[in-house]
């Protein structure tokens, strides 16, 4: 790298931490401003607690997702200044191309993804089970907490031949009511197990589960056997997070743990797993972003315009907005059962990729 791309790389990453700082603030003061009464209520919530358990991990997961934008003002801001100072015109005048401009952008915009990229899939997802944890006890209104605590007529396949149903279940209690499981070979049915309570036992390898007032039939070709008692312990293939299908237990798996969970999800016969999917495809689609971003504004701000600095950040900010609100619109659409999720979440990329190419190859005149 010779020493314009080292002043391009230094600058350009300075003002992109800068940009980053004065958005954590700005996010931290209008979360205060919506929780401060439910931190009251709390008697004993402490300060620090406050803090460790839930702003440490705000200011992780907000840090990464105003990358992209911090990315992309700081790159308007930078690359508009330099043009009003006439740099760039010395760098043009010395047969620098457009495309040999953009080699320290991209080396920065490199290292935003990469970063990114590993927030994303690994570090954000436990941050956020920590900050939801949080959420839950001390800011979750009793109606949120009810929905998240019970799951109410769940069925689920285990297997190729094996069925479960609970018509009611306690996540927190890990203990259910009105639990049958069926076994088929084919259509026909080999075993009925009904049981009026099911209790989960948490054990390092297997899934350890108690059933109260139980009763197993078996079916044979010519005649039927019939067990009951008052208490018994099975082992059956899932957990109690195995029956809550919500979309925000998503972003607390880290990606090798939701991709495993997507897998068995699909083995057990859950219809729609889009939501999961989008969750997914998002945390590599976003930090991609960060180039389609940078060449947008670098392409912006080459050129000097008339209103200087303001007119190209009002601009960007524009293209950003579009951006933002065109990947929230995919991510509800991919999330619908029966389309592809990938598709929909690439989309935004797809798009604004589209107009990258068109202002790359505009500039370049």
């Amino acid at each position: 790298m010779k020493i314009i791309d080292w002043y391009i790389l230094k600058r350009f990453l300075v003002t992109f931490l800068f940009t980053l700082l004065i958005l954590i603030p700005i996010a931290i003061a209008i979360d205060i401003s919506e929780k401060i009464d439910n931190f009251l209520e709390h008697a004993d919530l402490g300060l620090y607690q406050i803090i460790d358990e839930y702003y440490k991990n705000f200011i992780i997961y907000y840090a990464n997702t105003f990358m992209p934008l911090a990315l992309f003002i700081a790159v308007i801001l930078f690359t508009s200044k330099l043009s009003n100072n006439t740099e760039i015109i010395a760098i043009t005048n010395a047969r620098v191309s457009f495309t040999r401009f953009l080699y320290p952008y991209f080396v920065g915009a490199t290292l935003v993804t990469i970063i990114s990229l590993g927030m994303n899939h690994f570090v954000v997802p436990n941050s956020s089970k920590e900050r939801k944890k949080f959420e839950r006890e001390y800011i979750k209104s009793s109606r949120q907490k009810h929905e998240l605590k019970y799951v109410r007529e769940f069925s689920l396949q285990l297997t190729d031949s094996t069925y479960i149903f609970i018509r009611s279940f306690d996540t927190e209690s890990n203990s259910g009511y009105d639990f049958t499981s069926e076994v088929y070979d084919g259509i026909e049915m080999k075993s009925k197990l009904v049981a009026d309570r099911i209790s989960y036992k948490k054990t390092d390898s297997t899934s350890i589960f108690t059933l109260s007032n139980w009763k197993l039939r078996k079916i044979f070709n010519d005649r039927d056997s019939i067990f009951s008692g008052s208490k018994i312990d099975t082992v059956f293939n899932f957990t109690p997070r195995d029956l809550i299908y919500k979309s925000a237990l998503a972003q607390e798996m880290p990606s090798g743990e939701l991709q495993e969970f997507i897998g068995v999800s699909k083995k057990r016969g859950v219809k729609n797993l889009n939501a999961y999917l989008v969750e997914f495809y998002k945390r590599t689609s976003l930090p991609i972003a960060s180039y389609i971003l940078t060449i947008i504004a670098v392409a912006l701000a080459f050129r000097k315009r008339r209103g200087g600095t303001g007119v190209n950040l009002a601009i960007g900010i524009g293209l950003m907005f579009m951006y933002v609100f065109l990947m929230k619109i995919a991510e509800v659409l991919g999330a619908v059962a029966g389309v592809n999720s990938l598709l929909y979440v690439w989309l935004p990329n797809i798009v604004f990729g589209c107009v990258a190419i068109y202002l790359y190859y505009n500039a370049r005149k």
